[in-house]
């Protein structure tokens, strides 16, 4: 197998992502790793990312590193971690986030500046960080992981989807700014994928409409032609399309993974 490994087009490569002790960024991780990827992996769980790391072959392919990426000591502190394990850094996936759901009356300036915080402030101070590198490199991959809510909106989750939409705004931004560096900055857009959101949005539905969980679950996929959730893995399998060599001309694009939803 590590043959194998060694035998990818990015073997050797050191990738950094976020929110990678669960859900869609573990798969992310597990992804890269099976590419021979170095992945840092950003989190604040303790021992959430220990176990991802300790499923990936440990600190040699996957070092852990506990940040608060809505902080900027603990970013710059994080990626010189990470620099000083794996080396300067090629590939960064910006995958944590937070969700919540709330009437706009009810969205105060706490659960505002949360979701800012995490959803955008972070992309924007991991993006930092790792383009130093990118640009020292002459090379890099960045994707973002935002929502197909940044792209249209949605009742109930104005914080949330207006951070998406300022991901998704920084995303071509930066991807206009870097094209002639060999640098590609993308986001993937999904729809509601199998993860600890969507339980935690199906318990939220339950608690306040009185419905069961399944009835909860169908209000969520009925929003996708497929009648199904997305599954990380393939959210990870578009992210390395957008790593691996082929893609170069894909650049400062939005890329929904919602079964057949259009915005």
């Amino acid at each position: 197998m590590s043959a194998q490994i060694l035998a990818t087009p990015l073997a050797g490569k050191h990738a950094v992502v976020t929110g990678a002790s669960r859900g869609i960024g573990a798969a992310i991780a597990a992804a890269l790793v099976g590419d021979g990827v170095r992945v840092t992996l950003l989190g604040r769980d303790t021992a959430s990312l220990q176990g991802v790391s300790a499923s990936l072959g440990g600190a040699d392919q996957a070092f852990a590193v506990v940040t608060d990426i809505a902080d900027a000591a603990s970013v710059q502190n994080a990626f010189a971690a990470a620099r000083g394990h794996f080396g300067p850094v090629h590939l960064l996936i910006n995958n944590a986030g937070q969700g919540a759901s709330a009437k706009f009356t009810d969205t105060d300036e706490a659960l505002w500046h949360r979701l800012m915080g995490v959803n955008l402030t972070g992309t924007y101070l991991c993006a930092r960080q790792a383009v130093t590198d990118m640009l020292a490199q002459g090379y890099g991959r960045i994707v973002n992981i935002a929502s197909i809510a940044g792209l249209r909106g949605g009742a109930y989750i104005s914080a949330y989807a207006t951070s998406k939409h300022a991901v998704i705004g920084l995303t071509r931004s930066l991807a206009l700014e870097y094209a002639a560096r060999n640098i590609t900055v993308n986001a993937v857009c999904p729809g509601f994928v199998d993860t600890d959101i969507v339980k935690e949005a199906i318990a939220n539905i339950r608690e306040k409409t009185g419905r069961s969980d399944s009835e909860a679950l169908a209000t969520l996929v009925a929003t996708n032609p497929q009648r199904r959730l997305v599954q990380p893995r393939e959210v990870a399998d578009t992210v390395m399309w957008l790593c691996r060599p082929g893609s170069e001309s894909v650049n400062g694009q939005s890329i929904i993974l919602a079964g057949g939803e259009v915005t």
